[in-house]
């Protein structure tokens, strides 16, 4: 449904626009007590690697930064609160031909207006499958990656998405499909998709976070104006889901140059007091300000734990 206007001209409401992360995060952290704002990843220009055959063709794998579910790892279930314990911080990989329970509580996504009950809006190897089944991609990769969600733009770039390539090689990868969900991981796929691409493998990004991912220059860009935790589409919507893979696969084979962003159609829902309400210090009391300082704070001790014991 198009956004009734509020103008004589028919213009949208301003609303309508799409958040921007980088300020709102920026405003968040500042009213909770970190000073120094976070500088995100920017470039101006993009490499860009054409399909070297077409999609029907192609094998056609997944990087997400969703992590495996580990019951050891505290809640992780639907509606969990932010579980620093679930990070991951080294590249993994799983089988495409299995079923796999990989969950989003490690990260920050928009848990005030999205459920986490249906993995398909952040992982869409059923749908990619689908597509191998019909023709419409030549086959799904023997595995997907994982690709660590990190603040360190270096390690990204010098560390993670040089594995990703190589897995990537050792597979005989064409094209990679890469799904973000909260703001850091828009970061970082389009980190890893850059790199893929300088190196000859085309991609394309399935994410929500539009002004971080052109920020940072990504080669293909398909942009869902949806809360954060639903790049691949909306939650028990299958139609969606695949009509939003679908935009993707044509985004990588039509575009024409490097930092192309194509726009979904759909709509969230007429109502856009999502934008409003994500990380919005202005509608938080002091004391919840405080509160959220002090879970920050516990939750970073706890992954910086897991990061030194995984070094």
């Amino acid at each position: 449904m198009t956004p009734s206007s509020d103008d004589p001209l028919g213009f949208a409401p301003d609303e309508t626009a799409p958040l921007a992360y980088m300020a709102r995060t920026r405003d968040y952290y500042l009213a909770i007590g970190y000073e120094t704002p976070y500088r995100w990843a920017h470039y101006t220009s993009a490499p860009f690697q054409k399909l070297r055959k077409p999609l029907a063709q192609s094998r056609v794998t997944i990087v997400t930064t969703a992590a495996p579910f580990d019951p050891a790892k505290g809640d992780q279930g639907p509606g969990a609160p932010y579980n620093g314990g679930a990070k991951f911080y080294t590249v993994y990989d799983g089988e495409t031909s299995q079923p796999h329970d990989l969950r989003i509580s490690h990260i920050a996504y928009d848990r005030a207006h999205t459920s986490a009950t249906d993995p398909n809006t952040w992982f869409p190897l059923p749908q990619l499958l689908r597509l191998a089944r019909e023709g419409r991609i030549g086959a799904v990769g023997p595995r997907f990656f994982g690709a660590p969600t990190n603040r360190s733009q270096r390690v990204t770039i010098e560390q993670d998405a040089p594995e990703m390539l190589a897995r990537c090689r050792a597979d005989e990868i064409d094209a990679v499909v890469l799904v973000p969900n909260c703001p850091v991981c828009h970061q970082t796929v389009s980190l890893v998709a850059r790199h893929l691409e300088a190196n000859g493998i085309a991609t394309v990004v399935m994410g929500c976070a539009k002004d971080i991912v052109e920020h940072a220059a990504a080669p293909r860009f398909l942009f869902s104006d949806f809360p954060l935790g639903n790049s691949a589409g909306k939650p028990h919507d299958p139609a969606s889901q695949a009509f939003t893979l679908e935009l993707a696969l044509r985004v990588l084979e039509s575009s024409p140059a490097g930092r192309t962003t194509v726009q979904s159609p759909l709509q969230w829902s007429d109502d856009h007091g999502w934008k409003r309400d994500y990380s919005n210090p202005a509608l938080l009391a002091p004391e919840e300000l405080a509160r959220r300082r002090a879970e920050f704070d516990a939750q970073k001790a706890i992954a910086r734990g897991l990061r030194e014991n995984q070094a």
